[in-house]
């Protein structure tokens, strides 16, 4: 007995920790702050970058640098990426369906993300010769993002909550524990912004954060998967666990193949995820179709 109170009152100030730290990032910093704080850091690259482009920066430091305004759009928008991902953690806390949905969102910003990561490349004023050539590339990005975007909503339309068990005390306790592995992502998500900055400031090249990211996501999908096992055993809702998990493997070698490839990925994950939902929604109803069997006289 002493050891599940044990654990029932650290579950219990974790989830206090964690619903703490949603409600300050959702209230205070994305509904009041994120979005000034965007479009300074927008300004703020803008103008280093046009002082560095009239050569006012010392020589050590000019180098390092970008002289392409178009880097400003790039980090900005990487920073705002950088928020979803946020998001995405605690999204964890409320359910699997949700959290997939936020995935497939970053994806298609991703893919929007690339579509600008082609003007770094080009000279100031822009010239049609350097241009032409990425014409194609960033079209499929372009249209790739906006079929995501197409099936997110679509996905989310068709979501229903469900408890995974009908004892509330055991759904506590579930809930309890996605925000214990929601907080251990905040964990890991400090880590990887650490370990990036160090290397930065030691010159070295930087770990590829949302590879990383995603591939962390996976260990953790599978983990709450199994977990869902101890409230759960259901064939319906562990195929669905199961096949979300796969949802973020397939994002995950989205994020590292050429462009058209990853654009195919990206939508064909989106209707697979769409499609499980849909199967899913329709396995239900179609078991609460079912009369009950009678029983039987002892």
């Amino acid at each position: 007995m002493g050891g599940a109170d044990g654990e029932n009152r650290m579950l219990q100030r974790i989830s206090t920790i964690t619903d703490n730290l949603e409600h300050f990032w959702e209230n205070r910093v994305m509904k009041r702050s994120a979005g000034s704080i965007l479009v300074v850091v927008y300004l703020t690259l803008i103008g280093i970058i046009e002082l560095n482009r009239q050569r006012l920066f010392p020589e050590p430091l000019a180098p390092s640098l970008p002289t392409n305004h178009f880097f400003a759009v790039e980090i900005t928008f990487t920073i705002l990426l950088l928020t979803e991902v946020i998001s995405l953690v605690f999204a964890l806390t409320r359910s699997f369906s949700r959290s997939i949905g936020v995935q497939l969102e970053i994806l298609s910003l991703i893919l929007l993300r690339d579509t600008f990561k082609y003007f770094t490349t080009f000279s100031e004023p822009l010239e049609w010769e350097q241009v032409s050539e990425s014409i194609v590339p960033m079209l499929i990005d372009a249209i790739g993002a906006l079929a995501i975007f197409v099936i997110v909503s679509f996905y989310y339309r068709i979501q229903k909550s469900r408890p995974i068990t009908a004892d509330d005390l055991e759904q506590k306790e579930f809930i309890a524990y996605k925000k214990l592995l929601a907080l251990g992502m905040i964990v890991v998500f400090i880590l990887i912004g650490i370990v990036d900055l160090v290397r930065l400031i030691q010159g070295l090249r930087l770990y590829p954060f949302f590879e990383t990211f995603y591939t962390v996501l996976i260990f953790i999908d599978v983990l709450m998967v199994l977990l869902s096992l101890r409230y759960s055993v259901k064939f319906t809702v562990t195929f669905r666990n199961f096949s979300f998990a796969v949802v973020t493997v397939f994002i995950r070698l989205a994020l590292i193949a050429p462009t058209l490839i990853a654009v195919l990925l990206g939508i064909g994950t989106g209707i697979f995820a769409l499609a499980v939902s849909y199967a899913y929604n329709y396995n239900l109803r179609l078991y609460a179709a079912e009369p009950a069997e009678p029983r039987q006289a002892n």
